[in-house]
């Protein structure tokens, strides 16, 4: 079988990590990109799932409040000092 070269730009120390998982999985570098091609064309796709991190339900709740807080500032509390409100957040 033909061999090719390609080139890879990344960032230094995700090659670093990348380099070093791979050595203590007894992997090069070109051993596991491999593995990821012979993959991706066997299976037709990425192997593995690709997403924007997506928020949970306490941190949709909380946008959600801010939302409403500034549509109407009454939902909220306000504060002109910040004595009191490190004071009532803390306890």
């Amino acid at each position: 079988m033909a061999q090719t070269n390609i080139n890879i730009r990344m960032d230094a120390y995700l090659k670093r990590e990348f380099d070093e998982l791979c050595n203590d999985l007894g992997l090069t570098m070109t051993a596991a990109f491999n593995v990821f091609a012979k993959t991706m064309v066997r299976q037709q796709r990425i192997p593995f799932e690709v997403s924007m991190d997506v928020p949970n339900a306490d941190t949709i709740a909380a946008m959600e409040e801010v939302e409403q807080m500034k549509k109407n500032p009454a939902v909220g509390k306000s504060y002109t000092d910040v004595e009191q409100m490190m004071k009532e957040l803390l306890t």
